[in-house]
C-alpha cells in the first residue's frame, strides 16, 4: 500500500488530507496509474485530479513525473500548481 497526501484545494474539496491506497502484489505502478485509479472514482476525483489540469506530484518528497515508479510503502503527495503574483 502507499500513502496519498492531498494539499491545498485538493485537501479542502476532497475533505481529507491523506488516504492509503492498495497496490497490486505483482510489483510497482507508475504515478500515472495511481492517478488513473483515483480519477476512476469519478465525480470530484475526476474533476480535481484529471492530469490535463496540471496536477503536481511528489514521491517520497521528491518531485515526480507521470512515469515515476511508485512502490509499496511509498508516499505520493498530490497538489495543484503554484500560482501567485
Amino acid at each position: 500500500m502507499i500513502s496519498v497526501l492531498y494539499f491545498a484545494r485538493f485537501r479542502e474539496r476532497l475533505g481529507r488530507d491523506r488516504e492509503t491506497v492498495e497496490l497490486p502484489d505483482d510489483g510497482a505502478l507508475t504515478v500515472q496509474s495511481v492517478l488513473d485509479f483515483l480519477v476512476s472514482r469519478g465525480g470530484l476525483w475526476q474533476e480535481l485530479l484529471d492530469c490535463d489540469r496540471g496536477v503536481l506530484v511528489a514521491v517520497n518528497q521528491e518531485m515526480a513525473n507521470r512515469e515515476t515508479v511508485v512502490r509499496q510503502g511509498d508516499e505520493l503527495a498530490v497538489f495543484p500548481p503554484v500560482t501567485g503574483g
